[in-house]
């Protein structure tokens, strides 16, 4: 409840400050690549629920298929997007994509998604169901909290560091959980976004 309350609080006061922000950028996406501006797709919440988690679109629409080819001319990639989920270099994401993304801009829609419960604000990142197969005996712990906009892994290296370590610190967060925690990672998220820590 204590957790929830913040969350809420938080939301109410950030988004008269932060909503032309996303209006300008609802509209820069919109005129520099062809098709929506926010793009939802299927994570796995709190209790095992599925639900949409939502960005600004950073991706080609075509994503799937850029990738796949990209991966048949560099089989390297392949086992590197197996392993940690991510590319330094994706050649899906657009231009402007690729600054949203570096700038963390693009989960700012996720901001909806804590204010219908299916997130917070501080929490473990929302993971697709094939990849709670990674967290093994920690994918309870996982499922034991909601989502979070940000969390000790984005405090902590982000791209920089293992998918083994991000597990090992949403296990802790979950273990150790208390709303100081959460406002110590919230001020920690500032400095780590303005400066792009980790991100890529």
């Amino acid at each position: 409840m204590i957790k929830r309350i913040m969350d809420i609080t938080l939301v109410v006061l950030a988004v008269p400050f932060l909503l032309p922000l996303m209006l300008g950028l609802y509209m820069l996406v919109k005129l520099t690549s062809p098709g929506p501006a926010f793009y939802g797709h299927s994570r796995v919440g709190f209790g095992g629920r599925e639900f949409k988690c939502w960005k600004f679109r950073s991706m080609v629409l075509d994503g799937d298929a850029v990738l796949e080819a990209h991966f048949r001319k560099n089989p390297a990639d392949r086992m590197i997007w197996e392993s940690e989920r991510k590319l330094r270099h994706d050649p899906r994401v657009t231009p402007v994509g690729a600054v949203l993304r570096k700038l963390s801009l693009d989960e700012l829609p996720q901001l909806f998604n804590v204010i219908t419960g299916e997130m917070s604000l501080v929490g473990p990142r929302p993971v697709v169901r094939d990849e709670l197969e990674k967290y093994a005996a920690s994918a309870g712990h996982y499922m034991r909290a909601r989502p979070g906009l940000t969390g000790l892994w984005q405090v902590s290296g982000r791209s920089e560091t293992t998918y083994r370590y991000r597990v090992k610190l949403d296990r802790f967060y979950v273990s150790r959980w208390s709303a100081l925690l959460d406002i110590w990672v919230i001020l920690r998220t500032i400095p780590a976004v303005v400066f792009s820590r980790g991100a890529h």
